[in-house]
């Protein structure tokens, strides 16, 4: 019984959901629908998957050039945890604006290709669409419907099965629909292989009158978009019912002596989801020899008997293979230019038409066309003398490797996880490993292509100074506080110098897929308890080894960049750097509040200074001038060498003012305004405080040894104490903690 009970609770939510999803209507029911929202009733595909982009929203995120606009659609919040698109904002904006170029233009008359290095991310990308599409299909505003065709049993209506009745009788009467009858009332059900719109069982001319009618009522102008926001396109405006459906219309309207109302009777429109794994509305072609769409005849079917006397001479036809299936949606054509060209020919035509002509009839699609290829293959494909045909009716999107190391860190934390490797995973694994991923990309800025007087600075920048310019904006300590702010302008600009080029920055380097490849075999070290950065380092060093088998291994190496073996040792310092701040913050020697009360204090006097105003004693609460002493004692410690006190005084409060500016409603964030100050102030006390800090490190290596039993009480409080804040704050674990407080004490203060 409790099996009974449970299953009718599941039959009840399942048939409520089947009724308040609107999954079969009647004609009359979907015109209604129509009417109630035309605008979501009449989109062809590309207004669809725009409006799939536009329902997630969009942010603001930081970008090397400013900020950017990121659609959320490529977060995929709870459609596919490993679906997030990392990074590729120039991407997702420049197809929308593809996509608003067809609505406007009112057909989608180009392939969109995105090209790229292998593992650049294109597939994510175009998965993440599809994922969108799904989860959008199934929300009320994103409700699809298609055509098809419902004949009721002879037990219904005895004789003629609906067909040639003279008169109105209770059963026959116009206002009866079909689309509602029970299963055993019906004897044949005929979707439509194409999904057809549900307007097309409307006549063109009286289409055009009542698409018209309808945005009208609703303020959109009549679909021309001058005179409203929304335009009607060629498909739903022009387009006609598919090869059978047409037949099936034609044979119905004949029977039934041109009585139209009669054949709406017989419509049932049927709603549709889109779905990758059942290929409706969106379908990835490999590149396979096959054909793309072929036809197959039904009214040979067994299965077909059951069809009215009306049809029974009429030959019908079903087309299949991916284009069908993707129609009213999407196609993606994988590594397009691996296929032989004879076997995408067709495109030219297709792209610009929407129209495959088969052997008995012509297709007439509506679907975005999407295609991936590297960038070796682009290449080749341009060289073919067919190359200058499809140009035109071919939109190029570059997708290249991420430059922003943190991004990157995104796509491994994602996949790289405790679940996965089966280990815990340490701090700053999956960061080393993004960080030289990223600097095997970068390419040595050209210095001719910017002003004489700022040539030499960008001359000197570094393989690793430009990582952390991309990434956080920093520009390296060494420079003076002008030129600080001059590498900091430029940032966009060197961020942007080789897009015109064909071997673009981005373009060679090492692939997520490899790092992933790096990161899975570090997991099996039998040296390490954790996935640690340290197992990562030597997979980085192995695969430096390797270059019959990475090919951009072989770059020469150009001003220390493309030096890979090097990135390892840089990226090695970069970790160094990481632990020894998190052990130090643990340690608790001083606080972040006390750093932070030592600049506010310094920053009173240098305000004061700028302004010549005088300022109130705290002790003996006299006026007097700003403590040039003090903020001596204070430059002495953060002031790069050769630094005017001046001049540096005054660009702090210029920052501060930026700031402000910037950030009107929000309180001074000093550590994140001057991260160099905060730094070099932290490295000043600890290099005084060397001996401490390394008694206390030392002490925690025997604690985590069996030399503990050596130490105090306190000293046993003072560890235990560091190591919780080491877990708790920086996610380390006893184990991870121990190999990386040994290894620093070895680099660092052996």
């Amino acid at each position: 019984m409790e099996a009974k009970r449970y299953l009718q609770d599941i039959g009840a939510q399942v048939s409520a959901d089947f009724i308040k999803n609107r999954s079969i209507l009647s004609f009359e029911e979907y015109v209604s629908l129509f009417f109630n929202d035309p605008r979501a009733q009449a989109r062809n595909a590309a207004q669809y998957l725009r409006d799939v982009m536009d329902h997630y929203g969009t942010e603001q995120v930081p970008h090397p050039t400013g900020t950017i606009r990121r659609f959320k659609v490529f977060n995929v919040p709870g459609i596919d945890r490993d679906g997030r698109v990392a990074g590729q904002e120039e991407v997702q904006n420049a197809l929308y604006r593809l996509l608003g170029n067809f609505v406007r233009t009112g057909r989608i008359n180009k392939l969109i290709l995105l090209h790229g290095p292998n593992g650049s991310a294109k597939s994510t990308f175009v998965n993440a669409l599809k994922a969108g599409m799904e989860d959008y299909s199934n929300q009320p505003y994103g409700a699809l419907y298609r055509l098809g065709w419902v004949f009721p049993s002879e037990k219904l209506i005895k004789g003629s099965i609906g067909f040639g009745e003279r008169g109105p009788t209770p059963e026959t009467d116009l206002t009866t629909t079909f689309a509602h009858l029970e299963a055993e009332s019906i004897d044949v059900r005929m979707p439509c292989e194409l999904r057809d719109h549900p307007l097309f069982v409307v006549p063109p001319v009286e289409r055009r009158k009542m698409l018209e009618a309808a945005l009208k009522k609703k303020g959109l102008g009549s679909g021309d978009g001058a005179s409203g926001d929304f335009i009607l396109s060629n498909y739903i405006r022009d387009g006609e019912m598919c090869h059978k459906c047409r037949r099936i219309f034609t044979a119905l309207l004949n029977a039934y002596a041109g009585d139209y109302l009669k054949v709406l009777r017989h419509v049932q429109i049927e709603r549709f989801y889109v779905s990758r794994r059942y290929q409706e509305g969106t379908v990835t072609v490999e590149p396979q020899m096959s054909v793309d769409a072929i036809v197959q005849q039904i009214t040979a079917d067994r299965t077909q008997l059951n069809l009215p006397p009306a049809l029974h001479g009429v030959v019908l036809f079903e087309p299949h293979g991916p284009l069908v299936h993707a129609n009213r949606g999407m196609i993606e054509y994988s590594d397009l230019l691996k296929r032989p060209l004879e076997a995408f020919k067709y495109l030219l035509g297709f792209s610009e038409t929407s129209q495959v002509p088969l052997e008995p009839f012509v297709l007439q699609l509506d679907e975005v066309l999407i295609a991936s290829a590297n960038e070796k293959h682009l290449g080749a494909f341009k060289e073919l003398p067919d190359f200058a045909s499809f140009k035109g009716r071919i939109e190029l999107v570059r997708v290249p490797y991420l430059r922003h190391y943190k991004l990157e860190q995104e796509i491994y934390d994602a996949q790289i996880t405790s679940t996965s490797v089966g280990k815990h995973v340490a701090p700053h694994a999956t960061e080393v490993a993004a960080m030289w991923a990223v600097l095997t990309r970068l390419k040595k800025p050209i210095p001719e292509r910017y002003a004489a007087d700022v040539k030499e600075l960008v001359d000197h920048v570094t393989p690793l100074e430009k990582m952390h310019l991309y990434a956080e904006g920093k520009a390296p300590h060494r420079l003076s506080l002008a030129n600080i702010k001059e590498l900091k302008r430029l940032r966009t600009e060197l961020y942007e110098e080789s897009d015109t080029y064909p071997n673009y920055e981005g373009r060679s380097g090492a692939s997520a897929r490899e790092i992933k490849t790096a990161l899975f075999n570090a997991a099996q070290s039998p040296d390490y308890k954790c996935l640690n950065a340290l197992a990562v380092l030597e997979e980085l060093e192995a695969i430096c080894q390797d270059k019959s088998v990475y090919e951009f291994l072989q770059q020469e190496v150009v001003d220390h960049y493309h030096d890979h073996a090097e990135f390892v040792r840089a990226v090695e310092g970069e970790y160094l750097n990481r632990v020894d701040s998190e052990v130090r913050d643990s340690m608790g020697l001083v606080s972040e509040d006390q750093y932070r009360e030592l600049v506010e204090r310094y920053l009173q006097h240098v305000s004061h200074w700028v302004r010549g105003e005088k300022m109130r004693n705290r002790v003996t609460g006299e006026m007097d001038r700003p403590d040039e002493g003090r903020m001596a004692e204070m430059e002495a410690i953060i002031m790069p060498k050769g630094e005017d006190p001046g001049e540096y005084r005054r660009g702090l409060i210029s920052s501060i003012g930026a700031h402000r500016l910037d950030n009107p409603e929000a309180q001074m964030d000093y550590p994140r305004i001057f991260p160099d100050m905060f730094k070099r102030l932290r490295d000043h006390y600890f290099e005084e405080r060397k001996r401490v800090l390394r008694k206390n490190k030392e002490n925690i290596l025997k604690y985590l040894s069996e030399e503990r039993g050596a130490l105090s009480q306190r000293e046993q409080s003072q560890v235990e104490s560091t190591l919780k804040t080491m877990v708790d704050r920086y996610g380390y674990c006893e184990h991870c903690a121990k190999d990386a407080i040994l290894f620093l004490m070895k680099k660092r203060y052996g």
